[in-house]
């Protein structure tokens, strides 16, 4: 019968600093018993593994797991070598790929671009590496897009603290002593985060301006009662993100987007490529003309930042501008963040679990393109190639 085990986070938060670091577990109670049953609808003994500890940073405490059926906690790490199936949200550390069993499978945010030390350990150990954050953009895999549901807790969570940090309301007031208008907010970026971050800012009241080089996102922003940024310029790509600028449309998008940054209070970035650097939107001479007092939320920031003025888990002060660059921003919101990362894991693994084991299928059009590596080698070109290019 297939074992299931459920990591403990390196990185969760140390018991000082509750507020910071990956706060997020694999999968909560519910989820987790969900997945027991469909591994053994009996399951006299159990079958996924809790690792003690793992989800109390999202507030779901070891009894909430021993208490679900066909679920147990484990006091320590000595029995992740038993599992076949290995469950995590955020890379494990290199070393905890050595105590997992030969041939099991490893599913999570692995960052594989940026991974190659775990690769090559999975690779040794003959691991098969599962990334979700290859899970395809397809009508199909709507339901296992980690990367989705954890930018619109992410996106949602950038539009409050850029609300928080602001020198301004986000709404309109009138009061006895005038009316103050609304916020002028901008989104760059709309695509999941960003038009969460579109949503939420336009709850609190304020006037919202999107931009993104897509031009199919204009429907989804207008949608949302907030306007688009004309640019001129439309670098829709592959699989519904976006392409690389030349030169030419660099320069074009920047000197519109400029004139709009120049009158915004708050300006929340979520452009972000997959296994690349973010894109760098925001100059250094567009944010000294950026008014005092406003506010720069950079979701991008642990891939480098969409302003050039970015410091990952820093606020930093340029000419009166603040700019936040937010890290582990899903974190954030634990509880929602966890069960949605854990419904994902749940509908992408179990159409796979046949008779109690786990048989994936690797023509599967989910399954192939975000195997990583397999029977000790690196089965996936985009990585293969990254790893080549960094040797």
């Amino acid at each position: 019968m297939l074992s299931i085990r459920v990591l403990r986070e390196s990185r969760a938060p140390s018991a000082d600093a509750l507020t910071s670091g990956e706060r997020r577990v694999a999968l909560d109670p519910a989820t987790a018993g969900k997945l027991a049953m469909a591994v053994s609808k009996d399951a006299e003994s159990p079958v996924v593994t809790i690792e003690s500890g793992a989800g109390t940073h999202a507030f779901f405490n070891d009894e909430a797991y021993a208490d679900t059926r066909g679920v147990t906690v484990a006091d320590d790490d000595s029995g992740r070598g038993d599992a076949e199936l290995v469950l995590c949200v955020r890379p494990p550390e290199p070393e905890a790929i050595d105590q997992l069993a030969e041939g099991s499978v490893l599913v999570g945010l692995l960052a594989p671009f940026q991974s190659k030390a775990l690769i090559e350990r999975c690779k040794a150990r003959k691991i098969t590496a599962l990334s979700m954050e290859l899970v395809p953009r397809i009508s199909r895999a709507q339901s296992m897009d980690a990367l989705s549901s954890q930018a619109a807790a992410a996106g949602y969570h950038c539009a409050l603290t850029a609300a928080h940090e602001a020198s301004v309301f986000f709404p309109m007031l009138t009061t006895a002593a005038g009316t103050i208008r609304p916020a002028r907010v901008i989104v760059v970026g709309a695509g999941v985060a960003g038009l969460q971050a579109i949503a939420t800012a336009r709850r609190l009241g304020a006037q919202v301006w999107a931009y993104d080089i897509r031009a199919a996102a204009r429907e989804q922003v207008e949608s949302l009662g907030a306007k688009m940024i004309d640019t001129g310029v439309d670098a829709s790509g592959e699989g519904g993100y976006a392409r690389e600028l030349t030169e030419d449309e660099k320069a074009k998008q920047a000197e519109a987007l400029a004139k709009h940054l120049s009158t915004a209070h708050a300006v929340i970035t979520t452009a972000a490529i997959p296994g690349r650097r973010s894109p760098q939107i925001i100059s250094e001479d567009m944010v000294k003309r950026m008014q005092p007092g406003s506010v720069i939320v950079d979701l991008a920031a642990e891939g480098g930042g969409n302003c050039a003025l970015t410091k990952a888990g820093e606020t930093v002060m340029s000419g009166g501008v603040k700019i936040i660059g937010p890290t582990d921003i899903a974190s954030e919101l634990p509880v929602n963040a966890s069960e949605m990362y854990a419904k994902n894991l749940f509908n992408l693994l179990s159409p796979f679990i046949e008779d109690g084991e786990l048989k994936l299928d690797f023509e599967d059009a989910v399954i192939g393109p975000m195997c990583i590596t397999r029977n000790g080698d690196v089965v996936h070109d985009g990585v293969r190639k990254a790893l080549e290019e960094s040797a």
